[in-house]
């Protein structure tokens, strides 16, 4: 084996998520690819291209030379524009035409990760353009291909994955954001904790801490007397941090005590990724 151990539950984890994907959508009829997803804007088949488009960008495929029509209204910034082009040149590609480049692009991917010998902290170009650690890409990789694993689960209704080793691994991915959120975003006070409790196929508590410089850590530990808990279950904590829905809209399935002033501050800024 040349892959580093370390990277080898990414790998698996990715292998995974992706070939539940190629599950998903093999059997849909022509018209299911249309069906309107959580990810904003996006269908199913607009999901599956995204997935598409950056696993071939990391395979070094050329990038599609491709104008944007105009009255796209959620493109609103660069990334947003780099983001859609893998995916609005795909949107008249048949079913057919569909599955057999995600089998293919599978296929590719998976003999390059096999192949794969570099360390975990060698620079590697980031999708977008930057430089990130070979071990932050696979990572982010996770990440993305489960996450919209859920929202194609969550439009074609076929639950599933919810504590796979991909769920843990982006729960992990999305916690880091945390920190950043309560102290900076939503201005926790110095010394004051906010504690998530999450219940549900995968069952966790963190908690956020805010220093006396102002700064944020997470840990697993009690905190006694926090300034608010947050309890939800899984699925609607992962639709909350990804921007998949608005608080209100899920505010029956989410217990809040404490200081209802940081707790909004909270939920404004809740959505960590898009």
């Amino acid at each position: 084996m040349t892959v580093h151990s370390k990277l080898q539950p990414y790998i698996d984890a990715w292998t995974h998520s992706i070939e539940s994907i190629n599950e998903l959508v093999s059997p849909l009829a022509e018209g299911e690819w249309n069906r309107a997803t959580e990810c904003p804007y996006w269908s199913v088949r607009d999901i599956v291209s995204h997935v598409i488009g950056f696993e071939c960008e990391l395979l070094g495929d050329p990038r599609p030379i491709h104008t944007l029509p105009s009255d796209l209204r959620h493109i609103t910034s660069e990334a947003a524009r780099y983001t859609e082009v893998p995916v609005d040149i795909r949107r008249h590609h048949t079913a057919p035409e569909m599955t057999s480049e995600l089998e293919y692009t599978i296929i590719r991917r998976s003999r390059q990760l096999r192949n794969e010998s570099r360390q975990p902290d060698q620079e590697v170009r980031a999708i977008g353009g930057g430089e990130i650690t070979l071990e932050e890409q696979l990572w982010s990789r996770v990440f993305d291909v489960w996450a919209h694993e859920q929202d194609l689960r969550r439009a074609l209704n076929t639950p599933g994955n919810l504590a796979s080793a991909a769920a843990v691994l982006a729960r992990d991915y999305v916690l880091r954001a945390l920190p950043k959120l309560v102290a900076h975003d939503a201005g926790a006070k110095p010394g004051s904790a906010v504690v998530f409790d999450v219940h549900g196929p995968l069952e966790f508590m963190r908690t956020v801490r805010v220093n006396a410089e102002g700064r944020g850590s997470i840990d697993s530990a009690v905190s006694l007397g926090p300034a608010v808990t947050f309890a939800l279950d899984w699925e609607t904590f992962l639709r909350l941090l990804t921007g998949r829905v608005r608080p209100a809209v899920v505010a029956d399935r989410l217990k809040i005590e404490g200081d209802t002033a940081l707790a909004e501050a909270i939920l404004q800024h809740i959505a960590v990724t898009r």
